[in-house]
């Protein structure tokens, strides 16, 4: 018996989320794509959901059943916007949930509606970065401070090298956090002020990027510290910290920086092709969502798994039309060296930031010439 059907006041409005998933025929296909559609909504027997306006609009409503193959089909399902409550984490629950537990379910893509996508999103974009670094139309070019072990003093001079051969940003690597042989303040001040003093020197405008990837309860009081140390944008690994603390950081006017968002931990959603989330939803879509001017990810070619075509989607996915939200710079790294850089060039095109970690220490001790001559190679590729 259903229970007691309700009056519902909603306006209408619907987004759709994409889905891959397997089935054996179109039968098992509509079968599971209803199943989808009650489990990431009221979670509850189809039978017994009330009719009327829950079981009409607040139930998510299969909008589209076509055969990929034999065994996949792609599966499109809208949501009334309430049901996501003006929150972007019960937005990502809302295309996910539950269903994330299952087998052969893959989120491929999804929009936004114009309400939806009055939020503010990436903060600068790829063409507010460019302002920001004085680079109107070359790549930009990043490197990471490594290794793990080295004090602030140690780092601070291969930032200050960094910087003086142009790199444009210097970031923590993502296991660089607060740790006793460097602490996060000392090392966020020695970095700054050398990449500043850099700056000073050559006239590059290049930014020191801290990891402000701490406990919840201190997240926010480190990118606080970090821009009155003179940091100029923050690394963020949402997979760590969630990806709406990530949006929270965007948002805050008191920090007004650029972000950069890390990988770390969320590369199991890409790992199984039936499963998980698309690389263009999690590395393109996504960041933009909760606010990050640039996406790293590793690129085909390198020491992880990644093709040449999933690098591509990433790419389309920091561009595609998302509302209002601005288009970000995808940012290939993983391994890379510079003998690649026209390869990926022709692939990437001019909008990337290339990241570039051990390959900067392997030409020579020189860092800053290292640096130097890898500016001097991306701005010399037509």
């Amino acid at each position: 018996m259903r229970l007691p059907s309700v009056s519902v006041a909603l306006g209408g409005e619907r987004f759709s989320v994409a889905y891959s998933l397997t089935a054996q025929n179109q039968a098992e296909a509509r079968q599971r794509a209803a199943e989808i559609a009650f489990e990431q909504t009221v979670e509850f027997p189809a039978d017994l959901t009330p009719a009327g306006d829950i079981l009409d609009q607040i139930v998510g409503q299969v909008e589209e059943i076509q055969a990929l193959s034999p065994t996949s089909w792609k599966v499109v399902i809208s949501y009334a916007i309430e049901a996501a409550g003006d929150e972007t984490t019960q937005f990502m629950n809302l295309i996910f949930g539950n269903t994330s537990i299952q087998r052969g379910v893959r989120v491929e893509s999804f929009d936004l509606t114009p309400a939806m996508a009055s939020k503010q999103g990436p903060r600068f974009g790829r063409s507010g970065l460019r302002e920001l670094l004085n680079a109107p139309s070359r790549p930009l070019l990043c490197t990471a401070l490594k290794p793990m072990g080295y004090g602030a003093g140690e780092l601070a001079r291969l930032a200050g090298d960094f910087a003086r051969g142009g790199i444009d940003l210097v970031k923590d690597d993502h296991g660089l956090a607060n740790q006793s042989f460097s602490t996060f303040k000392e090392r966020v001040k020695a970095c700054a002020a050398a990449v500043n003093e850099a700056n000073a020197v050559t006239g590059y405008a290049s930014i020191y990027m801290p990891n402000v990837s701490a406990p919840a309860d201190q997240i926010l009081e480190r990118a606080l510290l970090a821009k009155e140390l003179g940091a100029g944008g923050l690394l963020v690994c949402p997979g760590l910290v969630g990806w709406d603390a990530m949006r929270i950081l965007a948002d805050d006017n008191r920090l007004a920086l650029p972000i950069m968002s890390h990988p770390a931990l969320i590369g199991s959603f890409t790992a199984a092709p039936d499963g998980g989330i698309s690389h263009y939803a999690l590395y393109g879509l996504m960041p933009r969502l909760f606010g990050a001017d640039a996406s790293i990810f590793p690129s085909w070619g390198g020491r992880f798994s990644f093709s040449k075509e999933e690098c591509a989607a990433i790419v389309a996915g920091t561009e595609a039309a998302l509302g209002g939200f601005k288009s970000i710079f995808p940012t290939p790294g993983g391994g890379m060296t510079m003998e690649r850089i026209p390869e990926m060039q022709a692939v990437y095109g001019r909008d990337v930031i290339f990241l570039m970690g051990g390959g900067l220490h392997r030409r020579s001790p020189d860092i800053a010439a290292n640096s130097a001559y890898f500016r001097d190679l991306v701005e010399t590729i037509k």
